[in-house]
């Protein structure tokens, strides 16, 4: 049982055994009142509820409260992108599950892509698209490491990730795809620092910053180390699968951006 429940579950016993003690006293206050002598068991009983009433009283004002998030100013931000986002259906298997539409996508990543600045590091909204695409397929849902961590909603965050980067509702596809273009930022820097030093030409290191992204994203920090920017092909095939889906998004993020575009002219 969570902290929040029990708290609940405590107030609510609280509160009846208080209502119970009242209407003891109470019962006690109707007879003297009507010129009945109480018993000693009576009496017994009064000073009993009245003790009882003082305690819960004192239980009640040391019960922690509930932290409740502090508004964050992005919120509003998020709130008016939420209002956008149009859903549609798609399947998953034998399933059908949710999906933002190409506008929505566009939308998000476009938006996710200019707050995080991603353009200081050489990377765009296509590359967002391409992160969330090679992750889920832009289908929230619970997926899994091999390990059996849980990986959370669109993004794929891993709880201790989530926490770490400040994720509120993994399940929330604004904030994660939002929150997931910020550690795209910082795989980014991570990955600038690894080809440093190779010889390479303007659109090889281009390729293989977006390698090391989808490495940052896909690994933990020990896979991370074992890759110098020569020797991906040895990563685990997963990792490479990722690396080729985010390719495969960011192309097709670009025909949606055309299609969006000249749609709303």
């Amino acid at each position: 049982m969570n902290s929040h429940r029990w708290a609940t579950y405590s107030a609510v016993a609280g509160f009846t055994t208080v209502a119970f003690a009242v209407v003891a006293l109470e019962l006690v206050a109707l007879a003297g009142w009507m010129g009945w002598h109480p018993t000693r068991a009576t009496q017994l009983a009064a000073a009993q509820a009245q003790a009882t009433i003082q305690a819960v009283q004192e239980k009640v004002a040391q019960a922690p409260v509930a932290a409740v998030p502090a508004p964050r100013p992005e919120d509003g931000y998020y709130d008016q992108l939420r209002s956008r986002i149009r859903w549609v259906s798609t399947r998953i298997g034998e399933e059908k599950l949710p999906t933002p539409d190409p506008d929505s996508r566009i939308l998000l990543v476009k938006s996710a892509a200019q707050r995080a600045g991603l353009n200081e590091v050489g990377l765009g909204f296509k590359d967002v698209y391409g992160i969330i695409n090679a992750e889920t397929s832009w289908v929230p849902r619970t997926g899994a490491s091999k390990d059996g961590t849980p990986n959370l909603g669109i993004a794929q965050f891993e709880p201790a990730t989530a926490k770490l980067l400040g994720v509120r509702n993994p399940d929330d596809p604004v904030e994660s795809v939002h929150v997931a273009a910020l550690h795209m930022k910082e795989a980014a820097l991570w990955s600038q620092a690894r080809i440093a030093g190779l010889k390479l030409d303007a659109d090889e290191r281009a390729a293989k910053l977006r390698e090391g992204v989808s490495i940052y994203y896909n690994l933990s920090s020990r896979g991370r180390a074992a890759w110098n920017g020569k020797n991906t092909k040895k990563l685990p095939r997963e990792t490479q699968l990722h690396i080729h889906n985010a390719r495969l998004g960011a192309q097709q993020a670009d025909i949606l951006a055309r299609g969006v575009l000249t749609a709303s002219n």
